[in-house]
């Protein structure tokens, strides 16, 4: 069954240094069998008190598939770089 993993990103500090971070993030995706599905910042909330200003969802084959990216040495040499240069989040969404 098909999991996302949901990112939200609230402020972006260093727009250079988010890019270099989802530059070099984008191919471990990829390397994990994950795909982009969809992301930008032209978002607008239903309800609630939500306010990102950026999304992204990416796709893989399963929970399990989702985490051994995010935990992959690949994926963990960059993730720091999203982390200092934003406030922003990741969640698992799993689709069982």
């Amino acid at each position: 069954m098909a999991a996302w993993v949901i990112g939200a990103i609230q402020k972006v500090n260093d727009a250079d240094g988010f890019t270099a971070y989802g530059a070099a993030a984008g191919p471990t995706v990829a390397q994990y069998g994950g795909k982009r599905v969809a992301g930008g910042t032209k978002i607008e909330v239903a309800d609630g008190t939500w306010s990102p200003s950026g999304m992204v969802v990416l796709e893989f084959e399963s929970l399990a598939k989702a985490k051994e990216w995010y935990n992959s040495p690949e994926y963990q040499a960059v993730v720091g770089q999203r982390i200092s240069t934003s406030d922003s989040g990741l969640i698992f969404v799993d689709g069982a």
